[in-house]
């Protein structure tokens, strides 16, 4: 076989293999989906679907990670069994590093209650279904509450998980059972490094403000636009070393989603050129001040900030700007369906 032969067997392999590893995921979401569905009441399956016929209805895009009620069921009443049902549904749409953080921002949020004297009060996140797991019609879930917001939406063709929103307050624990626990330490810790690594006229290209926003600049808009963020220093006016360490940010944002897709994403961003990313930061450089970053793409954009209550009060988002919501998986579906 020749080197061209080869090349294409090679290529037509790894396709297969990543719509194998894309088709297991799907079935993955339609079991756990199934198994929740499977332990609840009547009354509590109504609640679950609240939402709009169409997937791609405008109030679906209406979303928060601020305290406060939701549409849909409301964890807050949910037994064991649907609680641990709940929890598998939300490792199906991670992978293993993306479900502990979800799972991390709740045991955060638990801890807050506690050191605000709620201790052992329930956790009220709120949850929707949209559309029918068992059809091969587009079909969505998601789960929303206080500084996690997942959003899922599933077809044949393969997932989506954006926007997907991690909180961490406190930042950092300092008393209690979790004392030193940083929910979102490792996306701290890298941009920082990076920042810090930059020679001063890379410096002075990087850092936008020596005081940094109040949270992230997107908000909770239901179409983000990179256009709020700051240009910032492009992977290609960096050294080696830090375009490496820009790179391992992006991914760990990235490997949020289950593998297959966050594989497919850092492909695209590799195929589009490396040299598109751009990194930006504002505010202090040492542990404990009050900072922000953002990382823009062509097809993403990446922020986080740690900037209220002193500097111990994290937000991180990762939206896509083609695959939010499920946008272009649903526009194929609607398109061949009226084709």
């Amino acid at each position: 076989m020749d080197g061209e032969s080869r090349a294409a067997t090679e290529t037509e392999t790894a396709t297969a293999t990543a719509a194998a590893a894309a088709a297991a995921t799907v079935e993955g979401m339609r079991e756990a989906a199934r198994a929740f569905l499977s332990v609840l009441e009547p009354e509590q399956l109504r609640e679950l679907r609240t939402g709009p016929s169409r997937l791609d209805a405008p109030e679906l895009r209406e979303w928060t990670y601020l305290p406060g009620s939701r549409p849909g069921l409301s964890t807050e009443g949910l037994d064991d069994s649907q609680r641990a049902a709940v929890d598998r549904l939300l490792a199906a749409a991670h992978s293993a590093t993306g479900a502990e953080l979800a799972r991390g921002a709740i045991e955060v949020e638990r801890h807050r209650r506690a050191t605000a004297g709620a201790a052992g009060a329930p956790d009220r996140y709120w949850l929707r279904l949209l559309g029918d797991p068992d059809g091969d019609a587009p079909w969505a879930w998601r789960m929303n509450g206080h500084h996690l917001a997942v959003h899922v939406l599933i077809t044949t063709d393969g997932v989506r998980v954006t926007p997907h929103f991690i909180g961490a307050e406190p930042a950092r624990i300092t008393q209690g059972p979790q004392a030193g626990r940083r929910l979102l330490g490792p996306e701290e810790d890298l941009a920082r490094e990076l920042v810090t690594d930059l020679d001063p006229d890379r410096r002075a290209i990087a850092v936008f403000d020596t005081v940094p926003p109040d949270d992230i600049l997107t908000r909770d808009d239901p179409l983000a636009d990179p256009g709020r963020l700051p240009a910032g220093l492009t992977h290609d006016d960096m050294t080696p070393g830090q375009r490496l360490l820009l790179e391992r940010l992006v991914r760990r944002y990235l490997d949020r989603a289950p593998t297959a897709y966050a594989r497919q994403c850092w492909h695209d961003t590799v195929a589009r050129g490396l040299d598109s990313l751009t990194f930006a930061w504002a505010g202090g450089r040492a542990p404990g001040d009050r900072h922000y970053y953002c990382v823009k793409a062509p097809d993403f954009l990446i922020e986080y900030d740690n900037t209220q209550d002193d500097g111990n009060h994290a937000h991180s988002v990762w939206r896509h700007l083609r695959h939010d919501w499920g946008i272009d998986l649903l526009r194929a579906h609607y398109t061949e369906q009226h084709g």
